[in-house]
């Protein structure tokens, strides 16, 4: 039985936006397995809604990589190797490293203060163990930052990268605290606090490695064998 997390639906969002964010967010915080397949009736039913506007964000997710479609009306979450994680994670970084760059100079102490509040909350959720949402506090944390930047252009790359590693870090998220010994978020804090760009984008760089490279370089062994 699918399960998709639940998401508001506000003020006079479409049938069809509102689709297609909840599917997003079901693939960006990993509730949809790697290389599970679905149909288009069986999210229809699941989120007691027709065909038509199914069909339409399954479309758009499809341009962002997030899924495969198949023919017959299926639809694949793509499984991941060794390759495909090392040019995922290699782009995410490239990508957010020159995110952060760019954002620095608008970086406001308000603008640190609530990215220090979103850090404080994520502490609780690997407190509690809510993984789910822990990796929706961290792309907001990230996504805050970077749109700190009135002229960036690097957000729907990035959000497209966060899709496609959403199904496979739900696997590797188990290992958070065997590789996240040290709270990179808050070395992302101090570097803005002190105008440091360096040290911003080894902290982000950082960051990703911590938070799903080496797990994930590790569960794909072990699927190896």
């Amino acid at each position: 039985m699918l399960d998709l997390p639940d998401l508001p639906r506000e003020g006079f969002v479409t049938a069809q936006d509102y689709v297609y964010a909840r599917l997003r967010n079901a693939i960006m915080v990993g509730a949809v397995q790697p290389e599970s397949t679905l149909t288009i009736r069986g999210l229809a039913d699941c989120m007691g809604i027709s065909p038509t506007p199914i069909r339409e964000a399954l479309r758009r997710l499809g341009s962002e990589r997030a899924i495969e479609l198949l023919g017959n009306r299926r639809i694949s979450i793509p499984g991941m190797t060794p390759e495909r994680f090392e040019e995922i994670v290699s782009l995410r970084r490239a990508l957010e490293g020159h995110a952060a760059r760019r954002a620095l100079p608008y970086v406001s102490q308000v603008l640190i203060d609530e990215l220090a509040l979103i850090d404080d909350r994520m502490d609780g959720h690997v407190r509690a163990g809510d993984f789910d949402a822990l990796t929706t506090s961290n792309h907001a944390f990230h996504r805050l930052l970077y749109t700190a930047n009135p002229h960036q252009q690097a957000m729907p790359a990035i959000e497209s990268v966060w899709l496609q590693l959403g199904p496979f870090q739900r696997r590797v998220i188990r290992d958070v605290r065997q590789f996240y010994l040290v709270d990179r978020h808050k070395e992302i804090l101090r570097a803005l606090r002190e105008r440091d760009c360096g040290a911003l984008v080894r902290a982000i760089e950082d960051d990703i490695r911590d938070g799903i490279q080496q797990a994930g370089q590790l569960v794909l062994a072990e699927d190896r064998g």
